[in-house]
């Protein structure tokens, strides 16, 4: 399978066919599969610790279906965090993208406070907050209402086209109302 920059992709599979995995897969996390993973004709496996670090700051933007935010920092702290690594949004962008999300009211809470549509809210913004030439969305909109899944799809959309990147997002089935040049259903 060959996902092209600028291209839109959705893979689609009922629980438990491995859609988190091939996003683990993509993003470096697992070596436990046979066949190759290849990013810029480099195999992924065999990436040294530093290499995938510099693959995930500047080619890979991730939101995982467990969000895996810190519990600890405020929702601001969080996006600022992966901001700090690439200075690639200015605070000013940053709340932007939280009031068209709705969320720039409760930047200032831990995310144990939050709804987990907030805090899926939250963690897209942070994937925005670096240079990338792929978005993984794991389930990125399980827990938003349509409306809140138009506003974050017009957000992704804008960043897409802004930056010539491509996007994969895995899904129990929904398209959430999003256009996608391929549909791979698993």
């Amino acid at each position: 399978c060959t996902f092209r920059r600028g291209q839109r992709y959705l893979i689609k599979a009922p629980s438990g066919r491995g859609k988190s995995s091939f996003m683990h897969l993509l993003y470096g996390m697992r070596r436990d599969y046979q066949g190759l993973v290849l990013i810029d004709d480099k195999q992924v496996g065999k990436m040294k610790v530093e290499e995938l670090a510099n693959l995930r700051k500047s080619k890979l933007a991730i939101v995982f279906q467990d969000l895996r935010l810190f519990p600890q920092l405020t929702a601001l702290e969080n996006i600022l965090i992966k901001n700090s690594l690439t200075g690639h949004k200015t605070v000013d962008e940053i709340h932007q993208m939280a009031a068209r999300l709705n969320v720039v009211d409760i930047l200032d809470q831990t995310p144990t406070t939050l709804s987990y549509g907030q805090q899926q809210r939250i963690a897209l913004i942070r994937a925005l907050c670096q240079p990338f030439d792929y978005l993984l969305l794991d389930e990125p909109f399980s827990h938003l209402d349509k409306a809140n899944i138009r506003q974050a799809g017009s957000l992704i959309d804008q960043e897409l086209k802004a930056t010539g990147s491509g996007l994969i997002i895995v899904s129990l089935g929904s398209d959430y109302g999003l256009k996608f040049d391929y549909t791979l259903n698993l």
